[in-house]
C-alpha cells in the first residue's frame, strides 16, 4: 500500500538548534515534507514519536539521555519512522551505516547531499518500503550493541532507569528504588511513591545494578540496601528483610551469603 499523504509529516531530533534550523531551511525547497516537531534530547524524542506518529525522522546519534540508537532501540519496529541519521564523525555509526546502507547525514552536511538523501527517503516513504529497511534498521541496531559492548572498557553501572507509558516515557533514579521485583517478562520497581513495571529480566537488570547499593535476596527480587532497616531470622536458614517503609521480603537461603553485602551483618 503506497503513501499517498500529500505530505510526509517528518520529526527533527538533535540538541543542536543550528543543525535543526539548517534541517529546516532545507526542507523550504522539498514540498513534500511538513515539519510536524523539533525535540532537543533523546526521552522528548521517543515520546514525541510515539504521539505524533511521524513518517520520516531525522535522528541525531549524539545526543543527552538517549542517543540515536538507543530512541530506535526502545520503539516497536511497526512504530519506527523511516530514518535519515544526522551525525558528526563517529567511527562505528559510519562503519555501520554503510554496512546496513541506511540513509545518513555527516554535520556538516552540504545541500546536494541532503537533497538527494531527502528525496530517497520520499520516495520509500511514497512507496512503503519501510517494511523493507526494518530488517536493515534491526541488524543496525544489533552492530550498535555489539560495538558498545565490546568497546566498554570499564563498568558503568545504572543510574537511571527508563520507564515507558503508554503514552510518555521518562527516567526514574535507581537511587529512588526501594527494591525490584520479578513478574513473568517483567520487572515491576518498588519506589516510595509508585511501582513501574518494565519489560525486562532481573537477571539482565542485576548485572547493570551497582553491588554496593544492590543485593539479590531472593530469585525474584533484589533489594537496595539503603532501604533495609532491619534482618530478621525465619525458618530453615531464612530471613525476612524488614524495608524502612514497612514492606516484609524473603531472603531465601540460596542467596544468604548476600548479607556480608549489609553494613553490620555478620
Amino acid at each position: 500500500m503506497h503513501n499517498t499523504s500529500p505530505h510526509i509529516r517528518t520529526l527533527i531530533i538533535d540538541d543542536e538548534k543550528l543543525s535543526r534550523d539548517l534541517v529546516k531551511l532545507y526542507l523550504e525547497e522539498h514540498p513534500d515534507i511538513v515539519v510536524t516537531g523539533e525535540c532537543t534530547n533523546g526521552v522528548e524524542a521517543l515520546n514525541s514519536i510515539i504521539s505524533l506518529a511521524p513518517d520520516l525522522i531525522f535522528l541525531d546519534v549524539q545526543m543527552p539521555d538517549l542517543n540515536g540508537f538507543e530512541v530506535l532501540r526502545e520503539l516497536q519496529p511497526e512504530k519506527t519512522p523511516m530514518v535519515i541519521f544526522i551525525t558528526a564523525y563517529d567511527q562505528f555509526a559510519l562503519k555501520a551505516f554503510e554496512v546496513n546502507a541506511t540513509g545518513y547525514l555527516l554535520k556538516p552536511f552540504e545541500k546536494a547531499r541532503f537533497d538527494a538523501t531527502v528525496r530517497n527517503a520520499i520516495a520509500l516513504v511514497r512507496q512503503s518500503k519501510k517494511s523493507a529497511l526494518e530488517t536493515k534498521l534491526r541488524d543496525l541496531l544489533l552492530d550498535y550493541e555489539a560495538w558498545k559492548t565490546s568497546s566498554t572498557k570499564t563498568v558503568t553501572y545504572l543510574s537511571r532507569i527508563l520507564i515507558k507509558e503508554s503514552r510518555k516515557a521518562f527516567f526514574i533514579k535507581t537511587a529512588d528504588v526501594l527494591y525490584f521485583e520479578a513478574s513473568g517478562d517483567y520487572v515491576s520497581i518498588h519506589t516510595p511513591e509508585k511501582k513501574y513495571l518494565i519489560h525486562e529480566s532481573l537477571q539482565h537488570l542485576e548485572r547493570n545494578l551497582d553491588p554496593e547499593q544492590f543485593i539479590r535476596i531472593h530469585r525474584s527480587t533484589i533489594v537496595g540496601i539503603d532501604a533495609i532497616r532491619e534482618l530478621h531470622p525465619h525458618f530453615n536458614g531464612e530471613y525476612l528483610v524488614l524495608l524502612k517503609n514497612g514492606v516484609k521480603l524473603k531472603l531465601s537461603r540460596s542467596y544468604k551469603e548476600n548479607l556480608k553485602h549489609i553494613k553490620g551483618s555478620e
